[in-house]
């Protein structure tokens, strides 16, 4: 049986501002996500902190989500809804540092790229445990 191996590759290298995203999360989001992705017809994209341990955890990227380059790679292949992959990586990244930034996890000046996107710290980075099912392989634990 052949493997086939998937990259993910991040492009080209690009600086994006939290700040800047504002606009295109208006313009590209708000209508399902709710104005500063509060939620509205989609799921809240910020908030939520601190309640995963409440009988009402709010699952957000901020409180939920274990690895920034994944939000990246969601928003590339999924997003927007009406226009999946529509996105330029520019905008993929400006997306994803305005969502970050919105959840207290950068500053609003901070810049995001191909570079720093891995070194983002997330809340709940150690909130998943290993697959401990006897089939489930030891590689995919």
């Amino acid at each position: 049986m052949r493997v086939r191996v998937l990259r993910l590759r991040l492009f080209r290298p690009l600086a994006c501002l939290a700040l800047t995203g504002a606009a295109l999360f208006d313009a590209r989001c708000a209508g399902c996500h709710g104005a500063g992705g509060e939620g509205a017809a989609a799921d809240a994209l910020v908030g939520g902190r601190g309640s995963l341990a409440t009988p009402k955890p709010v699952q957000t990227v901020g409180s939920y989500w274990p690895y920034a380059t994944t939000l990246f790679d969601y928003i590339r292949r999924t997003m927007p809804y009406d226009a999946p992959q529509s996105l330029g990586p520019d905008e993929t990244y400006t997306l994803s540092a305005y969502i970050l930034s919105r959840n207290g996890l950068l500053p609003d000046d901070a810049v995001l790229d191909a570079g720093t996107l891995a070194g983002v710290r997330m809340p709940n980075r150690d909130g998943f445990t290993a697959d401990a099912r006897p089939d489930v392989p030891a590689a995919g634990r």
